[in-house]
């Protein structure tokens, strides 16, 4: 079977500073460049743990992990105030690892979040799921439409995962569905919002 793997990378400088950053939040898929952009903003607010599939240098503290169904991913987000699921995957990855990833991977994580008392979570989705209704003034109550192209459909994926367990009010999930050109700034608002906001227990965000 699979084993999972768990690292965790001490910080030997940059030590959290409890009184200025009070909220721990966990950050998925730290290899990719939305990532390293959200990184940049939201440090300054946040204390920040990164996680990846392999290993990647920071100055903040970084756990090895792949998202397994076993206790490691407990202890990942264990003590955490908030999780931000990036859920990305090199662009030439093949298409059941990026499934696997959004599925079984996103449902891990969750499961985990629950378990440890985490209260909110952000999914990073594409807003390209709208893109069959260009041309009209759609929101986010319109139904999605997935392409059979794994960029979109993985997201989708990743979206009804999360959806299961909001109903259950298991966690608090917020959807960010992010433009192409969405500017890190504005990603960065959005999850702030999502984090320290008082919202329902699912939402839906356009980002544009």
């Amino acid at each position: 079977g699979r084993t999972s793997q768990y690292l965790i990378i001490p910080v030997q400088t940059h030590q959290p500073n409890q009184r200025n950053n009070p909220m721990h939040i966990l950050l998925t898929s730290a290899a990719s460049p939305l990532s390293a952009s959200l990184v940049d903003q939201l440090s300054p607010a946040y204390t920040l743990r990164l996680t990846e599939r392999r290993m990647i240098k920071s100055e903040h503290e970084f756990v090895l992990a792949d998202l397994g169904h076993d206790a490691s991913t407990n202890l990942l987000v264990r003590g955490m105030d908030g999780v931000i699921h990036v859920d990305a995957m090199p662009a030439d990855a093949d298409t059941d690892v990026q499934i696997d990833q959004s599925t079984r991977c996103t449902y891990n994580l969750l499961l985990a979040a629950a378990g440890e008392g985490v209260k909110r979570v952000v999914y990073l989705s594409t807003l390209e799921l709208m893109a069959a209704y260009d041309g009209y003034l759609y929101d986010t109550r319109w139904r999605p439409q997935p392409t059979t192209a794994p960029a979109t459909l993985t997201k989708f994926l990743g979206e009804s995962t999360c959806k299961e367990f909001a109903r259950e009010g298991k966690v608090a999930v917020t959807i960010l569905r992010v433009a192409p050109n969405a500017s890190a700034e504005s990603v960065a608002a959005e999850i702030t919002d999502a984090l320290t906001g008082d919202h329902p227990v699912w939402q839906i965000v356009h980002v544009e």
